[in-house]
Order: C-alpha cells, then sequence, then structure tokens
C-alpha cells in the first residue's frame, strides 16, 4: 500500500504525532508528563541553562502545567530511568528493556563507549557502591593528575558500569548522577530480558513511526552506529507484512502505520504559537526539519561569537503549523529578567500582527516558566519590528 501526502498534510501528520500542540490533558500534570515522555520514547537531557533546561522545556512545551520536580518524582516513582539513546535522555521504564541490547553489547566488548574499561577499579567501586549504597563520583577521591575535564578514573568506571548495565542512576543532587546497584533500582516484575536484534529493531522502528507520524530509515537510526542497513531491512520486512505502508512526499519515500493517517482527520491548534527547546524531539534532526518544514537551523552556542548569525542559544518558534522565527534569549536568574537578545522572523511569516499576538501570549508563560518577572527585548530582524513588539509587550 502507498500513499501521497501533500507537504501541509506531512508537517500536520508530524505535529500531531508529536502532540506538540496538545488540547487539554487528562488526568493530572504528573500522568501527563509520563504520557508524554512514554509517547516520545525519549527526552533529551542537555547541561545548557540559558534558560529552562532542554529536558524540563521539551516536557513544559507539550504540558503547561509541567514542573520541573516531574523527572524527579518520575525517577523516584520507577516510571522513568536514564540512560543513553542517541543522547543522554530519560526513557520510560516500561521501555527497559530494550536499553538491554545496548547495555549487552558494551558489556560483552561488541560496542565501545568513551573510555577504556579498568576493571580492576571498576569492581572496586562496584564493591563500594554495594557495600555504602548510592555514591557520586565526588565520592571517590583521586590524587593525580586529571588530564582532561571528567576523566578522573572513578569517574570513568562508574560510567563504564552504568553504560554496560551495572549501574543506573537513582536521582541527581544539584544535576549530579547519584548511582546504585541496577537491582536495587529496577521495580519488581520488570522485564530483564536481552531482546534479539530482531525485536530491538522493531523497537526502534515502532517508537519512533508513534512520535514522529512518519519516517526513513536514515532517521529511525539516526547515531546509531552500523544500524541503517538493519532498520532498511527490517522496515522493508515490517512493509511486505502490512505492518506499515509507503507514503510518499514531494517526491520522497516514508514509511508510516495505517492508522496513523487518521490523524488527518483531527483538528490542529494553528493558532497556538510554541517555544521550542533546539533539542526538542521534533528538532532534533536538523536534515528532515529543512526538508519537511523549510527550517534550516543550527545551534550556533559552539559556534565562535563573530560568526553567529541569530545568537547563543536560538529557540525556534512554532506558529501556523509552521516554523516561523527563532529567538536567542537568556534567563537572568539575579535579576528576574528574560532578555531577549535577538528576535528573528522568518522571510516567509507574512501575518505578522497576528504572529504577534500570539507571540506575546505564549511569551508570558515562558517568562514565567524561566521564573522571571520582566522582559527586555534588544534586538529583532527585521529591525523595525521591535519597535512594534515593544508596544504589544
Amino acid at each position: 500500500m502507498s500513499e501521497t501526502l501533500s507537504i501541509q498534510e506531512a508537517q500536520k501528520l508530524v505535529l500531531l504525532s508529536q502532540n506538540i500542540l496538545p488540547s487539554q490533558p487528562k488526568g493530572t500534570a504528573l500522568d501527563y508528563t509520563l504520557s508524554s515522555i512514554e509517547n516520545l520514547g525519549y527526552i533529551q537531557i542537555d547541561t545548557i541553562s540559558a534558560v529552562q533546561r532542554a529536558h524540563h522545556h521539551t516536557l513544559w512545551s507539550r504540558n503547561q502545567q509541567y514542573q520541573n520536580s516531574h523527572l524527579d518524582e518520575l525517577v523516584a516513582k520507577k516510571k522513568v530511568f536514564e540512560y543513553w539513546s542517541h543522547a543522554a535522555a530519560y526513557l520510560p521504564m516500561r521501555d527497559y528493556k530494550y536499553s538491554l541490547f545496548r547495555k549487552n553489547a558494551i558489556l560483552k566488548g561488541e560496542q565501545n563507549h568513551w573510555f577504556a574499561k579498568d576493571i580492576g577499579l571498576m569492581n572496586s567501586v562496584l564493591n563500594r557502591i554495594e557495600k555504602e549504597g548510592s555514591l557520586m563520583a565526588k565520592d571517590f577521591v583521586h590524587k593525580g593528575k586529571v588530564k582532561e575535564w571528567g576523566s578522573k578514573p572513578a569517574k570513568q568506571a562508574l560510567v563504564n558500569l552504568y553504560m554496560q548495565g551495572e549501574l543506573m542512576i537513582s536521582s541527581r543532587k544539584n544535576f549530579h548522577k547519584v548511582y546504585d546497584l541496577t537491582q536495587r533500582i529496577l521495580p519488581k516484575g520488570i522485564d530483564s530480558s536481552v531482546p534479539t536484534q530482531k525485536e530491538y529493531l522493531r523497537f526502534l522502528i515502532k517508537s519512533y513511526l508513534r512520535a514522529n507520524g512518519i519516517g526513513q530509515a536514515a532517521e529511525i537510526s539516526y547515531l546509531l552506529k552500523n544500524t541503517k542497513a538493519l532498520v532498511t531491512a527490517a522496515l522493508k520486512e515490517m512493509h511486505s507484512s502490512g505492518e506499515l505502508i509507503l507514503i510518499t512526499v514531494n517526491g520522497k519515500g516514508y514509511y508510516a502505520f495505517p492508522e496513523s493517517l487518521a490523524l488527518l482527520n483531527k483538528p490542529l491548534n494553528r493558532g497556538k504559537l510554541k517555544i521550542l527547546s533546539p533539542f526538542d524531539n521534533l528538532l532534533i534532526q536538523r536534515k528532515r526539519m529543512q526538508t519537511l518544514f523549510d527550517f534550516d537551523y543550527q545551534i550556533e552556542c559552539y559556534t565562535p561569537e563573530k560568526k553567529r548569525k541569530y545568537g547563543y542559544f536560538s529557540l525556534p518558534i512554532l506558529w501556523d503549523a509552521k516554523l516561523v522565527a527563532r529567538m536567542d534569549c537568556k534567563a537572568d536568574r539575579k535579576t528576574s529578567v528574560l532578555h531577549i537578545n535577538h528576535l528573528a522572523l522568518e522571510e516567509g511569516l507574512k501575518d505578522k500582527d497576528g504572529f504577534t499576538l500570539a507571540f506575546c501570549k505564549e511569551l508570558e508563560a515562558f517568562k514565567q516558566f524561566n521564573n522571571c518577572t520582566e522582559i527586555k527585548l534588544h534586538k529583532t530582524t527585521p529591525s523595525d519590528f521591535k519597535a512594534a513588539l515593544q508596544v504589544a509587550f
């Protein structure tokens, strides 16, 4: 079975699958946070704190009753856990067994992570945690020289034990990881059987398509080494069996669940504006965003200041089901001022009055989310938009 969708239909399918423009959530705010994580499959963790960190921001974008304490609560309730997706992430505990595919490969030496294994030190670290309880990297003293940041031998041992599954993160203290034995963290009755390669590939495919609507092999295997060819073969098999359909968008082929097309019959809240994190699940694959949303986006915090076009940490802005602007801003925690260093509109944005109205409404919520009480606007592109926007504040 094959279908052809317009670019607008494809965008709608993606946005509805991402639940980026949600209706009124059902249940408690905490329940909705968990359902968001389960739907998306992961929430990327990031350390940059120009505004609220990415893991909080991504969840707040889907649930404006979200509280930063929710992730800690869900970890404590054993509903989510930390591990590696394409990057460090919070994952649903229901998907725990699928993390074992990578962990088992690292344990067996079939896959490497960052650090060489010092088995003696790893055993020593493991023994201390077994006897003393949960520990952080700072609990291990190192008197020798450290060649580079983060490479203290005990920390390397902790990371290796964590990546191969013998340790998990039980909590965080001031954003520092607290490690404990896996068996002391896992909930009772959890499925801890290592999935076969076929089961793991099907999990990757189903998780991606549930969260993203449509997908290609390169997108599903994003930053997962040596998996693209395997995913390609699994996609073809699932298509042949009728589990998946092929969809053509602007001449490019994508896979989807047959039932996902029913989402096109649902309304999309186009009038709602969203200020998004650069690491939001919707945006993390930049090439996909350019292809499907005609949005050429790169984060510039790693770019030398003189070469930045938009700013250190520009946040993409979604409105009218399009990515229409980007805002570089910083929350000054000492003065409670949200500084908009640069608000840049995309050239295709025509209805500036409608955008301004929606933007100011969402900006007020974003200000509160960042614990700020004042907004200062420094620069806009085009420059004449600054005066019009300041009048609207």
